[in-house]
C-alpha cells in the first residue's frame, strides 16, 4: 500500500492553536483550505469580510503548492442570505473563469458576531 505525504500550513491565526486546525491541509494532489474568516472586521461589510476571506485562503493555497485555478469546490456561509450578491462578486472576481462547484448556506452565526462570511476552499492539483 502507496502512502500519501501529509503537509500541513498554519496562517498564525489565533484560533489555530485554540481548536487544533490548519489553515490548509495537503494530502498528495488534493489541497483543503479550512473555513476562513477575514481577520479586519471592524467596519467592513460583506465584500470586503469575502475579499480578504478569499485573499487569506488564496495565500494558503500558494503555500501548499496550489493556487486558485485548481480550486475544484467552494462552500461560503453567510449569517444573512440577502449578502449573496455581494460575496458572489468577490467569489466570481476570485473564481470567474475556473467556475469550481459551489455551495452558499446561511448560517445563524459565526465565531465573532463581526463575522458575515467564512469561506472553504478545495483544490486539486493535476
Amino acid at each position: 500500500m502507496r502512502r500519501t505525504m501529509r503537509a500541513e500550513y498554519p496562517s498564525g491565526g489565533d484560533f489555530e492553536d485554540v481548536y487544533g486546525y490548519s489553515r490548509a491541509v495537503r494530502v498528495g494532489d488534493h489541497v483543503h483550505v479550512a473555513g476562513t474568516c477575514a481577520r479586519d472586521l471592524d467596519g467592513t461589510d460583506t465584500y470586503v469580510q469575502a475579499k480578504e476571506a478569499l485573499s487569506i485562503i488564496e495565500t494558503a493555497l500558494k503555500e501548499a503548492g496550489s493556487g486558485p485555478a485548481a480550486v475544484v469546490r467552494t462552500v461560503t456561509y453567510v449569517t444573512d442570505i440577502g449578502d449573496r450578491l455581494l460575496v458572489a462578486r468577490a467569489h466570481a472576481e476570485m473564481f470567474g473563469d475556473v467556475r469550481p462547484a459551489a455551495t452558499l448556506v446561511e448560517v445563524r452565526a459565526l465565531l465573532d458576531p463581526r463575522m458575515r462570511v467564512e469561506i472553504e476552499a478545495y483544490a486539486i492539483e493535476t
